[in-house]
């Protein structure tokens, strides 16, 4: 399988990447990000694109894949939803329409968030602004979308979020997860259950369209 992994360096691309790495069933990785990943791995190339709105100049490249893991996100902390629509509707959306081109048979598996509002109406401006950009992918002829709605992800395997306030939160929170796993079940998953469950969903298939938190644990595995 051969798979295209958008915001590897990102905290949750870490962990779908390093999954990507350890399955012997995923062939070849293209990372593609504005950051490049460190990574040596045999399996993996690299492009590094500043501007990814634009992905015209790279277009050829994106060519003949299984699989697309869309893990590029940014906090609406501080936006506008005009500021956070165009970071997050347009860029995503402007990607999605240049991949179904050239591969029109591939699962395409998006990284949402709990609490997307589907409906586009609600009060919360990240929640509808996420719940237009689900939308609008899975009216897209890919072969198959998915939407992956986790809620709070806990990262394992000395991978770190690159936000600052996030690092603090997550060395602060982490010590409690165990709790929170066995109280909250339906809400929490790890960056290891939700790089497992993609690889799940691109190799098998899902009668979903949308996997909320428990879902992905469930597919990723204990």
């Amino acid at each position: 399988m051969k798979v295209l992994v958008f915001g590897a360096t990102g905290m949750v691309g870490q962990g779908v990447l390093r999954e990507c790495l350890l399955d012997g069933g995923v062939g070849a990785v293209l990372a593609v990000g504005r950051s490049p990943t460190g990574q040596t791995d045999r399996k993996v190339r690299e492009i590094v694109q500043q501007n990814l709105f634009d992905v015209s100049n790279i277009a050829d490249q994106l060519t003949a894949f299984d699989a697309c893991f869309f893990c590029l996100g940014v906090s609406s902390i501080g936006m506008s939803e005009a500021e956070y629509a165009h970071l997050t509707y347009d860029l995503t959306i402007g990607i999605a329409q240049t991949l179904v081109e050239r591969n029109p048979g591939m699962i395409f598996i998006y990284v949402s968030g709990m609490g997307t509002d589907s409906t586009e109406q609600g009060r919360s401006m990240w929640a509808r602004v996420k719940g237009r950009t689900e939308n609008a992918l899975l009216r897209l002829p890919f072969k198959s979308a998915c939407m992956f709605r986790p809620g709070y992800i806990q990262p394992l395997h000395g991978i770190r979020a690159k936000t600052r306030l996030y690092r603090v939160m997550y060395a602060l929170a982490g010590p409690l997860f165990p709790l929170w796993k066995r109280l909250f079940p339906k809400y929490v998953t790890t960056t290891e259950q939700v790089g497992r469950a993609m690889i799940a969903v691109a190799r098998h298939g899902t009668d979903k369209r949308i996997l909320e938190s428990r879902d992905i644990a469930e597919l990723g595995g204990p």
